[in-house]
């Protein structure tokens, strides 16, 4: 059987090196139109800030590697320009020679990626703007800041690769702009907790252009208008602004696509046409969260997804069981994750759901090197399932968004958290792990009468809460809720009989823990409807600055 695979990073590769480790009956041959194969696309910024990382680190094999480890044939800078799904056959340009020629197989695996999606704005294509597509692309930033200095850069796009390329360019000394048309950068979260990376980003002098769009770069490549009217000068410009699935060769084949783009496969990789595969991010993948399909580029699925249809193509019986959409990224020391649906999406699908913002320590606190972690996690009501976690913090964010993860893939229910039995030693976590906070947070919610109330609907709805603030008169004074009282906790059950116990409170202190005990004890005073503020003020306040 002949095996043909159009493209070689993560997904192309995997899948080739599967079917080899499975059978040696197989011809197998792989064309890619670039230079580099198998090569660490996230790595990129990262390749361009540290001088101590070499290109060979991010292109640790080459075409011979593979010819001579797995004996299979990888022909780069050979551009398949046409398929021939009826007669098996596909047509092929070699970009060096531009001698063609034509190619059969028996099963072909699409595995063409994705590209960077580049703005229609007049500009674009000057000397000194810069997509992060691929190894060579790095290549071409890393020679302009060598040779140019550049002392400024503008950013397009806030989403992973732009605040990692931000934090990256910032490590040469270079000055950053960043314009995200989106209203808050990482519009994959939602604004409650973007606020806090943006927040990061000013205080290390990243100049933010949120909610705007560019719409003209100078033909020089040094001034920037955007739709607002904002005049940016600068001296580089990296296009960040998301990616595209790679699906031109196909998109008049009869190959299914999705409402993103990407191609639709099953859970063996197939495609809509039979003995055609496809894998990694030309593809759009299903939700175990929705089962929608969603279009989630990462090298991560993308290996994952080759390894299955590799396995398939030889006879094995793995499948794919989709993903609910993991992400996580670094920009300036601060860590920033989420899996599965944001509140926004989940309120946009009409679900019932639950929020519980919450705020602690990554380890015990007298540590030196502890630092808060900010937790937003989303439960379904009915079925209890967490459907969306996000984490800022600039440690231990990676730990607990994979226990989510795998709570999530596993079908825990919200109550479940309290009960793992996760590592514990004050350098690693706390008494009671944030996770398992977290889910005795929305438990309580839930099953015991201690409601929360995130600081959006209070926002949305203040007349209907007295607000009583429960920290020390120094914290109020400092900054407090508009029309909130003051009582500390210590005073607040000698000071409750002046309270109506029929209206109904909104309580909070700094971040939810003591909020949660002057909650506790109104409702044991015999008070009827008592709210926890999620997060305290501190959530309360940075969603302020959203107004």
């Amino acid at each position: 059987m002949r095996i043909v695979i159009i493209g070689s990073v993560a997904g192309g590769t995997s899948a080739a090196a599967k079917m080899r480790r499975n059978s040696e009956d197989h011809e197998i041959v792989i064309y890619d139109m670039d230079k580099d194969i198998s090569y660490s696309g996230c790595g990129l910024p990262y390749f361009i800030g540290e001088d101590y990382i070499a290109r060979e680190d991010l292109t640790p094999r080459n075409a011979a590697w593979f010819k001579k480890r797995f004996n299979i044939d990888i022909f780069t800078e050979h551009k398949v320009t046409d398929i021939d799904a009826a007669n098996k056959t596909l047509s092929v340009k070699n970009l060096l020679t531009g001698e063609t020629l034509t190619d059969r197989y028996d099963k072909l695996i699409i595995a063409t990626g994705a590209s960077p999606s580049i703005p229609d704005i007049s500009g674009i294509d000057s000397a000194n703007v810069f997509p992060v597509r691929n190894v060579r692309s790095a290549d071409r930033i890393k020679k302009f800041i060598a040779e140019k200095n550049p002392p400024r850069a503008l950013i397009i796009g806030g989403g992973f690769i732009g605040l990692e390329m931000a934090e990256n360019l910032k490590m040469h000394g270079i000055d950053i702009t960043l314009v995200e048309a989106a209203p808050h950068v990482m519009p994959s979260m939602d604004a409650d907790m973007s606020v806090y990376i943006e927040e990061h980003l000013t205080k290390n002098g990243v100049t933010l252009h949120s909610g705007e769009q560019v719409k003209e770069i100078s033909d020089d490549g040094e001034t920037v208008i955007t739709h607002k009217g904002s005049v940016i000068e600068t001296d580089m410009i990296i296009v960040a602004a998301g990616v595209k699935p790679n699906t031109g060769l196909v998109k008049d084949k009869g190959v299914k696509l999705g409402s993103h783009g990407g191609i639709i496969v099953n859970d063996k990789m197939e495609t809509s046409i039979p003995d055609v595969y496809a894998v990694g991010d030309c593809c759009e993948v299903k939700s175990t969260v929705t089962g929608e399909y969603i279009y989630r580029p990462l090298g991560s699925t993308a290996n994952k997804m080759g390894r299955i249809a590799g396995d398939v193509i030889t006879g094995g019986d793995l499948r794919f069981r989709g993903v609910p959409g993991t992400g996580i990224f670094r920009t300036f020391g601060l860590a920033a994750a989420q899996t599965g649906i944001s509140e926004k999406e989940a309120k946009e699908r009409g679900i019932d759901y639950l929020v519980s913002h919450n705020i602690k320590e990554n380890q015990s606190k007298y540590l030196k090197e502890s630092r808060e972690l900010v937790i937003k996690c989303i439960i379904e009501r009915k079925t209890e399932k967490i459907i969306g976690v996000q984490i800022i913090g600039e440690n231990g964010v990676d730990k607990r968004i994979d226990v989510f993860v795998t709570a999530m893939t596993f079908g825990a229910k919200i109550s479940d958290l309290f009960h793992l039995d996760l590592a514990y030693a004050p350098p690693f976590s706390t008494t009671k792990d944030p996770v398992m906070y977290s889910g005795m947070i929305i438990d309580n919610a839930l099953h015991r009468g201690r409601r929360l109330i995130t600081a959006s609907e209070l926002i949305a709805d203040r007349v209907s809460f007295t607000v009583i603030d429960v920290r020390s008169k120094a914290d109020y004074d400092k900054g407090h809720i508009d029309g909130a009282i003051n009582i500390p906790h210590e005073e607040l059950k000698t000071r409750s009989d002046v309270l109506d116990k029929n209206k109904k409170y909104a309580v909070h202190c700094n971040k939810g823990t003591t909020g949660n005990a002057a909650q506790n004890l109104l409702l044991n005073l015999g008070f009827k409807e008592v709210y926890n503020i999620s997060g305290g003020y501190s959530q309360y306040n940075m969603e302020l600055k959203l107004k």
